[in-house]
């Protein structure tokens, strides 16, 4: 019966989004048109879409912060991802225009593909070609003074329970080039309320709790030191994890 319930929550959940995408999509496809001059208005866009839709069916998200957090400058953004749901948590988390940079197959996806058409960065796998545009297009976004969020896990694992797997360097050789701030995010429970794609567990409502923790600057950090950045990172996010997980 539990299973059942979750099965439809699940559902649920995936028409809540798209009954929102469809009330927006007419003004979406209009400002799709110029994206560079729309940028913010699509990405408030996706903030309401993302939002309406959790909350509709009782996914709630609580945030806190290890440090104040001046949204004003640009980050690279390092979350964690063990969920669907990750996507709408970054979009309820920030609070300034930014971009996400996540796999091509997102633009068979109905609702996503308008975003990663316009204001997101598309990357195809294992392609030296698609990986140097993407890190093209990255460049003009934070040079634009517009944030962008990679997940430096590369993609959801099949392990279950998730744990918080070796990071790719990309998002750390970006931030030490440009000096761009790496601001860690750690997302708990939202595997619990909806794993990954939610077709193994179904879903439930719930509350997902972000952990926010202080921007690390890089400024002083030189080309070198991109593998030790990247593990320091990845040391304070591990304790995180694993410190909420074991409580």
């Amino acid at each position: 019966m539990l299973r059942l319930l979750r099965k439809i929550h699940r559902y649920a959940y995936f028409a809540s989004v798209l009954f929102f995408f469809a009330l927006a999509y007419p003004l979406l496809l209009f400002y799709a048109r110029n994206p560079h001059k729309n940028y913010r208005k699509i990405v408030s866009f996706r903030k309401w879409i993302s939002v309406a839709g959790m909350y509709a069916v009782g996914i709630r998200i609580h945030v806190n912060y290890e440090a104040d957090v001046d949204w004003s400058k640009t980050y690279i953004i390092c979350p964690n991802h063990t969920s669907f749901l990750d996507i709408s948590v970054l979009t309820f988390l920030c609070k300034t225009p930014f971009s996400f940079m996540g796999k091509d197959e997102l633009l068979q996806n109905p609702v996503t593909r308008i975003f990663f058409e316009t204001i997101d960065i598309p990357v195809k796998r294992d392609s030296k070609m698609s990986s140097f545009k993407a890190y093209k297009k990255a460049l003009e976004l934070l040079f634009d003074r517009k944030s962008l969020v990679i997940f430096p896990e590369g993609k959801i694992d099949d392990h279950y329970p998730p744990i918080l797997h070796p990071f790719k360097p990309g998002a750390f050789r970006l931030a030490t080039e440009h000096n761009i701030a790496i601001l860690p995010v750690v997302i708990q429970d939202a595997w619990k309320i909806f794993w990954d794609d939610g077709r193994k567990f179904g879903s439930q409502p719930g509350v997902i709790h972000v952990h926010v923790l202080a921007p690390v600057e890089t400024s002083a950090v030189g080309k070198e030191n991109v593998m030790q950045l990247e593990r320091e990172v990845y040391n304070k996010m591990k304790d995180t994890w694993d410190l909420y997980n074991k409580s």
